[in-house]
């Protein structure tokens, strides 16, 4: 028995010695890039149990029986994960210096001139339900945005002025992909409205100048609205509401899913009710319909977006220049479709191939003219995106934009005429996004366009700097030109023309933090190659040039809290805008009137438990806007008065899938008046006889019932319910 255990002593003795000869020790010092000691990194060989942590030293020591070549990797929080590959019995006495990892949520990012809304934003200005929920907005998208900063209350037209920019210097994209006819059909003194439903969006990018060089043919901003990737569930949305209904269902399944959204609008009943200024003999009926379907596969994603919609009125407008008023009849019929794709490919590069196509077609008769014009529109888009580490990002791409444009003119004094052109460009971009750490970084851009209309070769060159000045703050820089094509009404008359150009510097800074953020920006435009004519309005014997300028300074700041006082979440912007131009008809250089020195806007929400409800109010403030007066000299020197409305609105909960809203635009009835009208011949004193321009109707009431039926029983739309 005693020779039996000598031996196992013996082997055991052998196997221990043959244990601790075999072991390597691995050791070094864990730092950042100013050789600060970091405590609790972790480290360890990669495919082994063997590591350790770092002390408050940053050294670390651990044993490893592996031998020959091994991946050691070092991670920390906040930092890049680090990895060397060397042979274990080389691994002593390391030196390792950890980056920041630029992608963490308190790093830099490139805002100057953008405001981002959506889930996976850094930095959120608003939320997609800010659109349906903000009292003025009156679910429009484009109405939200109005009370942002940088944007101009040209009450009676409701699109997008930017920073002294008329509503065509703004471009809309799907998905990435080109909107060319974003708005319904309108006429004089009747806001228009975006044609899509914002139910349809989970993100809104809006950028009041510094855009990517990925986007061209705009000079004052885009907006970039991306429908919803994947819808969480099934779901049915009805609503009823006291201008029409809509009707919208999801359906979902393991790959693919198919949402459809129809709606119908209808004046003539809220009309009747409450009459407006002018003569309806057809008022205002529009028909809708929206279709997304989306398609996963292994490493892409596939959408497939298609809109309709058909709209007519028939109406008379006073007009002081002609007794028995000036009548209007439209009909317009607009179909868009979107296809895109993104996916990813190999060694870090992805992928985003995209394509639109519009027809638009107009019937317009104007007192004795008839107007019938039709747009085709195309737009196709291939872009790549290389990622070679955190800190060094390359985009390339390619689009191609073809417009044709036709008019038929006609009315009983003259043969008729036929009018159009076909403008078509090629465009090739690229940029790079460099992460120098997470508090500083810089965005490089170049695009080249390519007007095959005016056969003009463009090169726009695009900077955007950011450094973080605290663990909240940050300072932007933004430069760029911009180019975009005359519009329409112009082109249709003389094609031998060029492109505009402004020349875009934006300073930007920013503080964020939990539910509070704060901006402030000012910024500088100029404007050269701007369209002049001859004319008192664009026509058939108007000249036409490109020796217009001007240019536009100001100051934008914007300040959201939803953290200081519970349930009650508000947001207030102010613009200062100084912008002069002499371009179309202008005798002089000249404020324009479409702009604004001041703009102020308050929007507040808050939640009330008790009453179940969400409690709403904007209220928007605009100094004059300038008007010639006939009957003294100079041209646009006189304002009118300050612009006020104060819009509320009530959503009450009736049970968790079911809303009533009530909204009350201008509920103070303010006496608004967008601009005068002047005679167009003097009286035999020789006075001009005028009047005011006010809106339509001075107030205006909506009440909508809105009931989700989903699988959880509990969607609405709605954030606190």
């Amino acid at each position: 028995m005693k020779t039996i255990l000598s031996h196992l002593l013996i082997i055991l003795s052998f196997i221990s010695i043959s244990f601790v000869c075999g072991q390597t020790v691995v050791n070094g010092r864990v730092t950042d890039t100013q050789s600060n000691p970091l405590m609790g990194a972790n480290i360890f060989l990669k495919g082994t149990y063997d590591g350790s942590s770092s002390n408050e030293e940053g050294l670390f020591s651990f044993e490893t029986t592996e031998e020959g070549m091994h991946t050691l990797v070092v991670s920390f929080l906040t930092f890049e994960t680090y990895s060397l590959e060397l042979n274990v019995s080389q691994m002593v006495d390391l030196r390792i210096r950890l980056k920041e990892d630029v992608n963490t949520l308190d790093a830099v990012i490139l805002s100057a001139g953008s405001f981002a809304a959506g889930d996976n934003s850094k930095i959120n200005a608003l939320k997609p339900l800010d659109v349906v929920t903000t009292a003025s907005a009156l679910g429009d998208f484009v109405g939200a945005l109005q009370t942002l900063p940088g944007t101009t209350t040209i009450a009676e037209d409701g699109r997008l002025f930017i920073r002294g920019g008329q509503a065509e210097e703004t471009q809309i994209f799907i998905d990435g992909i080109r909107v060319f006819n974003p708005f319904s059909p309108t006429t004089n003194n009747i806001p228009t409205r975006g044609r899509y439903s914002p139910f349809l969006f989970d993100g809104i990018t809006f950028s009041t100048g510094g855009y990517s060089a990925e986007f061209g043919q705009a000079l004052s901003g885009v907006l970039l609205l991306n429908t919803i990737d994947e819808p969480d569930q099934e779901k049915t949305e009805i609503g009823l509401m006291s201008v029409g209904g809509n009707l919208g269902n999801t359906q979902k399944w393991s790959n693919s899913s198919l949402s459809l959204n129809g709606s119908y609008i209808n004046l003539a009943p809220y009309i009747a009710l409450f009459p407006d200024r002018n003569e309806w003999a057809k008022p205002f009926v529009s028909g809708s319909g929206e279709l997304v379907f989306r398609r996963r596969f292994e490493n892409g994603l596939f959408k497939f977006y298609s809109a309709f919609d058909s709209t007519g009125f028939e109406l008379t407008q006073e007009d002081i220049n002609y007794p028995d008023g000036f009548s209007v009849k439209l009909n317009n019929d607009n179909f868009y479709l979107n296809t895109s794709y993104k996916g990813t490919l190999e060694n870090n590069w992805s992928i985003m191939l995209g394509s639109s196509l519009t027809f638009g077609k107009n019937k317009i008769d104007v007192t004795e003219d008839k107007i019938k014009d039709n747009e085709r529109s195309f737009h196709s888009k291939l872009r790549f995106k290389k990622r070679f580490t955190s800190r060094l990002k390359l985009t390339l791409g390619a689009e191609y934009l073809s417009t044709n444009f036709n008019e038929k003119f006609q009315n009983e004094f003259m043969s008729p005429i036929e009018l159009g052109f076909k403008n078509n460009f090629t465009s090739i971009f690229t940029e790079t996004d460099i992460f120098f750490s997470k508090r500083a970084a810089l965005k490089a851009g170049l695009r080249l366009e390519y007007g095959n209309l005016f056969r003009e070769t463009t090169l726009s060159p695009r900077l955007s700097f950011a450094l973080k000045s605290g663990d909240k703050g940050q300072f932007s820089l933004a430069y760029g030109h911009f180019y975009q094509s005359p519009i329409n009404e112009a082109l249709k008359f003389n094609d031998d023309l060029k492109s505009q150009r402004v020349d875009q510097y934006i300073l930007n800074y920013q503080f964020n933090k939990a539910g509070q953020i704060f901006r402030a920006e000012a910024y500088y435009k100029d404007y050269s190659q701007l369209i002049r004519y001859n004319s008192p309005a664009i026509s058939f014997y108007s000249e036409f040039n490109n020796t217009g300028y001007g240019d536009a300074a100001g100051v934008d700041v914007f300040w959201r809290d939803g953290k200081s006082i519970n349930n009650l979440d508000y947001w207030i912007s102010y613009s200062y805008l100084d912008a002069q131009r002499l371009f179309n008809n202008y005798p002089v250089e000249s404020q324009p009137e479409f702009t604004i020195k001041h703009n102020l806007a308050v929007v507040g929400k808050y939640w009330v438990d008790s009453w179940k409800s969400q409690l709403g109010f904007s209220y928007v403030f605009a100094s004059g806007r300038p008007y010639t007066d006939k009957n003294t000299d100079g041209f646009l020197t006189e304002k009118t008065k300050s612009y006020n409305s104060l819009s509320i609105n009530w959503a009450y909960l009736i049970d968790q899938q079911k809303i009533l809203y009530l909204s009350v635009n201008n509920v103070l009835n303010f006496k608004n008046i967008n601009s005068y009208q002047f005679a167009d011949t003097p009286d035999l004193s020789g006075f001009y006889d005028s009047r005011a321009l006010k809106p339509a109707a001075d107030q205006f009431f909506f009440v909508g019932f809105f009931w989700t039926i989903s699988a959880d029983r509990s969607s609405n739309q709605l954030d606190n319910l």
